[in-house]
């Protein structure tokens, strides 16, 4: 089977499967998913979920979380995976927004990575949820699933992996096909034991050959 063979069968099961594959981090707009993408680094969307009511209701906006210092985000986010190094991050996101970008977040991915807490992966989230633009985030569970599907190949890093998803990916198709992938990993081809069983990828995945013994088709 070719590259692009795998990767039609692929987006062709996802979308007759997954037609309405979206974020799970609640969200109203690009300010608000911003800090939430932030809050969910090494943290799972649920957890995320339960903060922010309180945290927007507090801090509404850029401006409003500008004026705040760090120890007074931590009280609204200290449930959270490292509140002291996100908290640092948020306030510091809010000043640059106001100071640099009238208070709006950015649309690109040059202006979006000078922001304290947002790497590449951030930026393409935002780029990709918050303003329609296809970008390919690549967290944990897109590096993952697109390795053992064999969508991509040998990727060295998520930069690597990302630039092989785009290359082969329909450009209309590359904001949902973040998202399938990331919830696929999340609830199927889990990191320590896909289920296998339950996945309707196995006859085209690289993995489940692998371990199956099966012959390349």
């Amino acid at each position: 089977m070719t590259k692009a063979d795998l990767f039609a069968h692929v987006t062709a099961y996802f979308q007759d499967h997954m037609p309405l594959a979206e974020t799970e981090l609640n969200y109203k707009d690009p300010y608000q998913l911003i800090v939430a993408v932030i809050l969910s680094a090494q943290c799972t969307d649920k957890r995320v979920n339960l903060i922010t009511p309180a945290f927007f209701e507090k801090f509404p906006s850029a401006s409003a979380l500008a004026a705040y210092g760090q120890d007074e985000v931590y009280e609204y986010i200290k449930s959270c995976s490292y509140p002291n190094n996100k908290a640092k991050h948020l306030t510091g996101m809010a000043r640059m927004l106001m100071n640099e970008f009238n208070g709006k977040v950015p649309d690109t991915l040059e202006d979006l990575q000078k922001l304290p807490g947002v790497g590449r992966k951030t930026a393409n989230v935002i780029l990709s949820v918050a303003f329609r633009k296809p970008a390919m985030a690549v967290d944990t569970h897109v590096f993952r699933v697109a390795g053992r599907i064999g969508l991509t190949t040998n990727a060295k890093n998520p930069h690597d992996a990302e630039k092989q998803l785009v290359r082969h990916l329909p450009e209309p198709l590359i904001n949902k096909a973040h998202h399938w992938l990331i919830l696929h990993g999340r609830y199927i081809c889990i990191a320590r034991k896909p289920k296998c069983n339950e996945c309707g990828l196995t006859h085209y995945c690289r993995h489940y050959k692998k371990v199956t013994g099966r012959q390349e088709s």
